[in-house]
């Protein structure tokens, strides 16, 4: 059931939930209020769950927070939904933190880009070997900043890694995407991954990105799902009215600010009674106007009349 590409089968055929990772006042990793979060998220059915991902922090977390985090996440999800644990950082320590996902227990990696360092498509590929190389488990690039991958580079990892089975797109070049997929075809399970990934769903999908990493699922789990099957249905009408009336919106308030793409999202928990504590830094939390008019944005919504 969860071999790599099983695993791929099914992320690609419903929507992803990118939890946030939840803290204490005092920044330490709040795993009790984490776990009861992973099982409220639970019942509303999304295709797999990504542990200490880019909303969940992962750039702020130790690796050994960063495997509490993921095992706290295999401990709670229903059977059946995988859990996607994060690597990244250096070759070496991206080796590490896969084989940390393997022993927490997760059914997939996500690897993110390098940090810091800029690199060259052979170098990028000799990352994504050593990776692949170091676990059985199901690897899923995350093509975006500093490690942007041309699709001649992911063919032949394709060729050479058995268990390279998704491709997470970050940038929005809807060229390279065509060339992708054009390529490939079904070989990878293609993910959107840029911020608010809603706004690009509906475009993207014609391009094989069959799913995508829902951040608002944290707070809003019911509009996020209602948006996401207005895009595989492809009603394009429900699809701009969504965009209009909250999508956009929500979208001028994370703009305001560098690194709001999180913060919004704890803010979010906030508004609708489910803090998750704040961002750690160097994110910053949204002030209170700003909070305001999310809290004003998310109260419109049906499925938060009369709560």
């Amino acid at each position: 059931m969860h071999s790599p590409s099983a695993v791929a089968r099914q992320l690609a055929g419903g929507l992803l939930s990118f939890p946030v990772t939840h803290f204490r006042e005092d920044g330490s990793f709040d795993e009790p209020a984490y776990r009861d979060n992973i099982g409220r998220l639970s019942q509303f059915g999304a295709a797999g769950l990504f542990a200490a991902g880019g909303t969940g922090e992962f750039f702020s977390l130790t690796p050994a927070e960063v495997e509490s985090v993921v095992a706290a996440a295999v401990g709670e999800v229903p059977d059946g939904v995988p859990v996607i644990a994060p690597a990244g950082y250096g070759t070496a320590m991206a080796v590490e933190m896969a084989r940390a996902a393997e022993r927490a227990g997760a059914h997939g990696l996500l690897l993110l880009p390098p940090y810091l360092t800029e690199a060259d498509q052979r170098g990028l590929a000799a990352h994504v070997r050593a990776v692949c190389a170091a676990t059985d488990l199901g690897v899923i690039l995350y093509s975006r900043a500093n490690a942007v991958f041309e699709e001649t580079t992911v063919a032949e990892l394709a060729d050479d890694c058995p268990n390279l089975v998704g491709f997470k797109d970050g940038v929005g070049n809807v060229e390279k995407m065509t060339r992708l997929y054009a390529r490939l075809g079904d070989r990878l399970t293609y993910i959107g991954g840029l911020p608010t990934a809603e706004t690009f769903a509906l475009p993207l999908l014609e391009l094989g990105v069959t799913t995508y990493s829902s951040a608002m699922f944290n707070f809003v789990p019911e509009f996020a799902l209602r948006f996401y099957h207005a895009v595989r249905d492809r009603d394009r009408a429900a699809v701009y009215r969504y965009l209009d009336e909250f999508v956009l919106p929500y979208c001028d308030i994370r703009n305001r600010r560098a690194g709001y793409a999180v913060s919004i999202v704890k803010a979010g928990m906030r508004v609708v009674g489910r803090s998750a504590g704040p961002v750690r830094p160097p994110l910053t939390d949204l002030d209170e106007a700003e909070t305001a008019r999310l809290a004003d944005l998310v109260g419109r919504l049906p499925e938060q009349e009369g709560r």
